[in-house]
């Protein structure tokens, strides 16, 4: 015995609206927003002290946090490993998941890792234990960046997000956007201020984004560039406070300006010096950055030359060669190095490449050597071309590429190997 018509449609309708709702329920916990914190289960790891060399290889680019902690951009993910020094990428140490946003970037201090994603969120992780410290809101990035799978961009070369000192020894994180910045206490996620950077001109008018966030300084100050309501100026804002305490021009400059941040830290933080060009022109020009104006460093106007705390240097026909940045004045000079190019500095060591990629270490007050060593892995070889570069704490990562490097290749083309990062101590 059937049920009668009315009630057969009664109940078809019902199991279709249960359907319904189960498909819904399902569909909301994949697609919902969400975030998934695993937390490190083990003791935090000593730091470590390598000896000079090759330490190993790895698929994607570290950031060395504390000394003690490497730390990976994936699309969606923020992870770490240890140790520092460990041959190849091991088991997560902790991870931070977040859903459907797409991780932008990635900058740390001490033991504080602070991440920005596609949709403004900044989220600050205790790097010793991978817990959520704070969240914040902040400014979307600007547009889209193409990162490679090593990550490398958002870890080496956030765009939008810096560190910065206050004048009472906190840490200032800065968010950049394209019509407002938001600063942060680094400790706590709290808001020391706000600036809105869209700005109305006659007859009404609007010009979004035409403040571009460069970096920020080693005496605490954001640096951007102002093209609102005129010719292209340089602001330095005071990262605690959002005041801007000078306005800055270099003699003779156009009405756009290129201007970029030298002598900086990973991300362009405590930077130390500026260069100045106009847009298409080679000729640039050197600046140390300081209390008052700018002041001229002409050994920083080649556009190959790095600062490293007071020294200038730059490889001019195989010799390199230290300078005083402030009065030029040759400090040092070691010839005979052929094709070798400047690969990176940090603040105790210049990084020189030669061109059978052997990594020369020297230091930047004297030019004496500090370590040689062939930059190789098993059995890669050295027929390779570098990529991206990072340099901190001692530790050298560099993107192995395949000869000859095409840009628009894939990235199976593009890198020397599926583990296209060699990491070395120095």
């Amino acid at each position: 015995m059937g049920f009668p018509n009315g009630r057969r449609r009664i109940a078809v309708a019902v199991a279709a609206l249960l359907g319904t709702v189960a498909v819904a329920a399902t569909v909301y916990r994949v697609l919902a927003p969400a975030e998934v914190s695993t937390p490190a289960r083990a003791g935090y790891p000593a730091a470590a002290s390598p000896s000079a060399g090759v330490i190993g290889r790895l698929p994607v680019a570290p950031l060395v946090v504390d000394g003690r902690l490497r730390v990976y951009a994936a699309h969606r993910q923020v992870y770490a490993d240890r140790p520092v020094d460990g041959r190849h990428r091991t088991t997560p140490y902790w991870s931070y998941r977040r859903w459907p946003a797409a991780l932008d970037g990635v900058v740390a201090s001490g033991t504080t890792v602070v991440t920005r994603w596609s949709d403004g969120r900044l989220v600050a992780l205790d790097a010793r234990t991978g817990r959520v410290a704070w969240q914040a809101d902040g400014p979307a990035p600007v547009g889209e960046r193409a990162v490679r799978r090593t990550g490398a961009a958002t870890v080496w070369d956030p765009q939008g997000i810096f560190v910065a000192p206050a004048p009472d020894g906190r840490q200032v994180v800065v968010a950049a956007g394209a019509e407002w910045a938001r600063a942060v206490d680094l400790a706590d996620g709290r808001e020391l201020w706000r600036s809105h950077v869209t700005v109305t001109l006659p007859p009404g008018d609007t010009v979004a984004g035409c403040r571009d966030a460069l970096g920020t300084t080693a005496s605490g100050h954001l640096i951007t560039v102002d093209s609102c309501a005129g010719p292209a100026t340089v602001e330095f804002r005071d990262a605690a406070t959002g005041a801007v305490g000078l306005r800055w021009r270099p003699p003779d400059a156009g009405d756009e300006l290129v201007a970029t941040p030298v002598g900086c830290g990973t991300g362009r933080t405590g930077c130390t010096g500026l260069r100045t060009a106009r847009p298409g022109d080679d000729a640039a020009r050197g600046w140390l950055l300081g209390a008052g104006e700018p002041v001229a460093a002409p050994a920083l106007d080649r556009p190959d030359a790095e600062l490293v705390g007071g020294t200038a240097v730059a490889v001019v026909d195989g010799v390199a060669v230290g300078r005083s940045a402030r009065t030029g004045a040759e400090l040092w000079r070691r010839s005979g190095l052929s094709q070798a190019r400047l690969l990176a500095v940090q603040p105790d060591r210049v990084h020189l490449l030669t061109e059978t990629n052997d990594l020369l270490t020297l230091d930047p007050a004297t030019g004496a050597q500090r370590s040689f060593f062939a930059l190789n892995v098993g059995s890669d070889g050295i027929g390779w071309a570098p990529g991206a570069v990072y340099a901190a704490g001692g530790f050298v990562a560099v993107e192995r590429l395949r000869k000859p490097v095409d840009p628009t290749a894939d990235d199976r083309r593009y890198y020397l190997t599926s583990e296209a990062l060699i990491l070395a101590a120095t």
